[in-house]
């Protein structure tokens, strides 16, 4: 039986670390402080923004919010970008997507500062992580699945993970930062032969196909350390893209959903602040 791969320990740790670094910064008469950049009254968008606030309220982070209109213009959007970057008080901005389809979203990421920019919209960062330099923002889903990794696992050297996904939001660079551990990485996708063999003789699965319940226990073996990074319903609930049940029986540890990768992801995003403060010299 796998050992349960919680989120929750992960996101704690990294909490307890930004409390304190957070607070060094108060000492020195700095304020860490993030701005949300919100593009009309989406509930949803406003439910998330709340829960980052919450976390920042117990970092010591300042939460900011800056609505504007569904009708905003793309020039309008970069002139708040440009106030952004060269407010000294902001020390972060994420912008909620998807942005409305009048708007050039990629315009919009090219033109954030890379400092501030906590999501890796910029793609400054993302050529970063390509390069191997220590001074990118990741992506935070990538980020996540390394910590909870280096969490759980220890050391990744040596280790030969097999990631399915091809995006450049996730499996791209989270192959990077993979190979940046020094694990030997395999990317699939839905072309790849012999998925179930490559999977099973892995030591890191990494299941990130966006299909429910897609892989089953021909996909483990019981040496895998498997991520399910996959957010599916099914009848309204949550499920990932492992078959959690038929693989926990089998796998060494496996990162459920909900309660895996989501909450390290919320936390990362808020560490992203206190990172790009250290790039700005702060």
């Amino acid at each position: 039986m796998a050992e349960i791969f919680y989120g929750k320990p992960v996101a704690e740790k990294i909490r307890l670390e930004m409390i304190q670094q957070a607070a060094a910064y108060r000492e020195k008469g700095i304020i860490p402080c993030v701005t949300i950049v919100r593009v009309g009254e989406n509930p949803d968008d406003k439910a998330y923004e709340n829960r980052v606030f919450r976390n920042c309220e117990q970092i010591g982070i300042e939460g900011r919010s800056l609505e504007l209109p569904l009708t905003v213009r793309q020039e309008e959007f970069l002139e708040v970008v440009e106030k952004l970057n060269g407010d000294d008080s902001v020390h972060g901005v994420l912008i909620l997507r998807p942005l409305p389809a009048h708007l050039d979203a990629d315009a919009i990421g090219r033109a954030l500062a890379r400092e501030k920019d906590i999501d890796c919209m910029n793609p400054a960062n993302l050529e970063k992580i390509f390069v191997g330099q220590k001074d990118a923002i990741p992506p935070c889903t990538p980020e996540a699945v390394i910590e909870i990794l280096k969490y759980y696992a220890g050391d990744l050297t040596g280790k030969h993970a097999v990631i399915v996904n091809r995006s450049l939001v996730l499996g791209k660079p989270l192959a990077m930062l993979l190979l940046q551990e020094n694990a030997t990485v395999t990317i699939c996708h839905s072309k790849t032969k012999n998925l179930p063999q490559l999977a099973s003789s892995a030591d890191i699965f990494i299941a990130a196909a966006g299909r429910a319940k897609l892989f089953g226990e021909e996909y483990v073996s019981e040496k895998s350390f498997v991520v399910d990074v996959g957010i599916n319903f099914i009848d309204g609930k949550m499920c990932g893209d492992m078959d959690f049940d038929a693989a926990a029986e089998k796998a060494a540890g496996i990162t459920p959903v909900p309660g895996g990768v989501g909450p390290v992801t919320s936390m990362l995003l808020l560490r992203h602040v206190l990172f790009g403060m250290q790039l700005n010299g702060k």
